[in-house]
């Protein structure tokens, strides 16, 4: 299954040397990671407060134990392991092919597999800081607090390193993102909607010569793709070869 259009991916990262990947919930569903959008996604789910209230800059300052209470169970999944998917890329990187890895997801996973060049576009659980004297602290820290993490040193709040909602991007991210994606020959769209903006307005900064859309179901906003792929991106990543560039 599949086996047709697998082929045609792998001619065209065979054909291509500055390689991005944009991706999204659906690489990390893979990884049991649940998403937020889909049909039992988190949004779909039934709490106190609505996921959209629990991730805005507001209700964090308003309401600090509901929100770690949420965001401890819900978002910090610790014991995930990278999927095909991510192995790949981190492969295809090493390789010469890939430049850069731009992720909406907040769980580091495209670095436990080995990638490098990064840009998490909402920020990742695995870093957090006193928002008093800016003392950092790990995932397990704030994943082993009781209630609301507190700063050993100043006793003061730690925020995860994430982009809530009401928040703006981090600049030098973005400036990353817009580089990588305006430099690439070929790229690649996986595991997600495009709905979350202006997370998926980046991808008008495409000027290269292959676009690829791999996602299980249709995505949020019209694509023109050289080759769309309705599949578990893990599944289709899985079976492509990767050489190395110059071979």
């Amino acid at each position: 299954m599949y086996e047709k259009e697998t082929e045609q991916l792998q001619k065209m990262i065979d054909e291509s040397s500055k390689i991005v990947f944009f991706g999204g919930a659906g690489v990390s569903t893979e990884s049991g990671i649940p998403d937020f959008r889909s049909a039992d996604g988190i949004y779909h789910q039934a709490y106190r407060y609505s996921p959209e209230q629990v991730v805005s800059h507001s209700f964090f300052m308003a309401h600090t134990d509901a929100f770690f209470e949420f965001y401890k169970e819900k978002m910090m999944i610790l014991d995930a392991e990278p999927n095909p998917a991510h192995l790949k890329l981190a492969e295809l990187e090493q390789a010469g092919k890939l430049s850069a890895v731009v992720t909406q997801n907040i769980d580091g996973l495209h670095q436990a597999a080995g990638s490098k060049a990064v840009y998490e576009l909402h920020g990742s659980i695995m870093r957090n800081y006193c928002m008093d004297c800016h003392v950092f602290y790990d995932a397990a820290y704030v994943k082993g607090t009781s209630s609301v993490p507190r700063c050993e040193k100043c006793g003061g709040l730690v925020k995860p390193d994430v982009v809530l909602y009401e928040e703006g991007l981090d600049s030098r991210v973005i400036e990353g993102t817009v580089r990588a994606i305006s430099n690439a020959d070929m790229l690649i769209i996986g595991g997600t909607s495009l709905v979350v903006y202006p997370a998926a307005g980046f991808i008008d900064y495409f000027q290269g010569k292959y676009l690829v859309v791999i996602n299980k179901s249709e995505t949020g906003r019209a694509v023109r793709a050289d080759l769309t792929i309705s599949a578990p991106i893990g599944q289709i990543m899985g079976g492509i070869e990767v050489r190395q560039q110059g071979r």
